[in-house]
């Protein structure tokens, strides 16, 4: 269970719950010694009135029916006494209305309890040597259970009435109780993702402080890591500025890793990236074979010309150059670049954009697009994209075309309204 409001609200009713059972339980003990102690001494006196009685009179006159005046006086506990009246000789003089024929104590005088006929008694019995008499009066045990059942049962109806009110009272009570927590979460869900800001700690409660001091710490170190990574960067741009610094930078790492695969990878990095020259006879065109859609495919003719090749072996040449003057290292230059009657095209690789195949002109005799990236000869198409470049740089042209695309519909936009 991952509610911290339906934790709470379960271990307040769990809790309430247990300390009603338990005040049942107590009032159920304390009850039971009460009535016990009531009705044995309902008991006592009884059985010394009844003794009374019949010491006074002749002992089958006094009980002689059960009518005799002695029997009501007996009988107004709920009519569930019993009483009887022995000789001392052991012979039965008198006994109530349900008293049973069997004798309910087996002791001489004092309190004592008999099973009679499946059913427990409970007896108290007073005897008049003098007289002869002897008088056990007695009721049964489950009487007495079932007293203390009702007072049980009076107890526990309040409480399955109780627990449904007092679980809306708790449950509503925890929901205003977490009210700052939720403040707390709208507040944090409301910042924008570089607020590092620490949480205003005046409203919140002493029980969520500790987390609050938590995230406070936790935006400082963020916030810390964030201004250590925007000088770091700012430091790296600065040393990283030029294409030497780049080139020095792999080169070093090339030198001091232990890692082959790392080595190789910064040697890779070491390229040149260069532009090349428009050149009319690359181009793309569709192949006679075609897709799985009946499509025709397309080809990309990818040239090189002498110029392209002359540009690299400069570019590389002036580095070289200058890395021998800036930090006294020697620069091998490959020799399939400087050597006109090797096949260098098997050393490079395209970077998969292809540009200028619809380039930009001022005439349509130069280009497939005028200045508005409107086709020539055609007024409502437009080709908005890198190739309506008339020269392609060596960087990646997806801002450049966004630009083109904006400006694109900006030129529409005044075109239609």
């Amino acid at each position: 269970m991952n509610s911290l409001k339906s934790r709470l609200f379960l271990i307040l009713v769990a809790a309430t719950s247990l300390i009603w059972l338990t005040a049942t339980c107590w009032i159920y003990v304390g009850a039971t010694r009460e009535i016990e102690s009531v009705l044995d001494s309902r008991l006592q006196e009884a059985a010394r009135m009844v003794l009374s009685l019949a010491s006074g009179n002749d002992a089958a006159a006094a009980l002689k029916d059960d009518d005799s005046a002695s029997v009501p006086e007996i009988m107004s506990y709920e009519r569930q006494l019993s009483c009887q009246i022995w000789s001392l000789d052991g012979r039965l003089v008198a006994r109530s209305s349900g008293a049973p024929d069997e004798s309910l104590s087996d002791k001489r005088a004092g309190f004592s309890q008999r099973l009679i006929k499946g059913e427990t008694w409970r007896v108290y019995t007073a005897e008049d040597p003098a007289k002869g008499v002897r008088v056990s009066v007695g009721d049964r045990l489950g009487l007495r259970s079932h007293l203390v059942g009702e007072i049980i049962k009076g107890l526990l109806a309040p409480l399955l009435l109780a627990i449904p009110l007092l679980g809306l009272l708790i449950y509503a009570s925890l929901g205003r109780g977490l009210l700052p927590l939720q403040a707390l979460a709208r507040e944090l869900g409301h910042r924008n993702a570089d607020d590092m800001s620490p949480v205003a700690t005046g409203t919140i409660p002493a029980e969520i402080q500790p987390v609050v001091a938590s995230l406070n710490h936790l935006f400082r170190k963020v916030r810390e890591a964030m201004q250590h990574e925007r000088e770091l960067t700012a430091f790296a741009a600065h040393e990283l500025r030029t294409p030497l610094a780049g080139l020095r930078t792999q080169a070093q790492i090339a030198m001091v890793t232990g890692d082959g695969n790392v080595r190789k990878a910064a040697l890779r990095q070491i390229m040149v990236e260069g532009e090349q020259a428009p050149n009319p006879s690359s181009r793309i065109r569709l192949s006679e074979a075609t897709d799985a859609l009946g499509m025709r495919r397309v080809v990309a003719d990818w040239r090189l010309t002498d110029l392209d090749r002359h540009s690299t072996q400069q570019l590389v040449l002036t580095i070289a150059t200058e890395m021998a003057r800036l930090y006294k290292a020697r620069m091998s230059v490959p020799f399939w670049l400087t050597d006109s009657q090797t096949d260098w095209s098997r050393h490079l690789r395209d970077v998969a954009h292809h540009m200028g195949t619809t380039r930009m002109a001022d005439s349509e005799n130069r280009g497939v697009v005028d200045a508005d990236c409107r086709v020539f000869g055609v007024p409502n198409l437009f080709i908005a994209g890198s190739s309506v470049f008339p020269t392609g740089g060596q960087a990646n042209p997806t801002l450049t075309i966004v630009a083109l695309a904006l400006r694109l519909a900006d030129h529409l936009k005044s075109k239609l309204a």
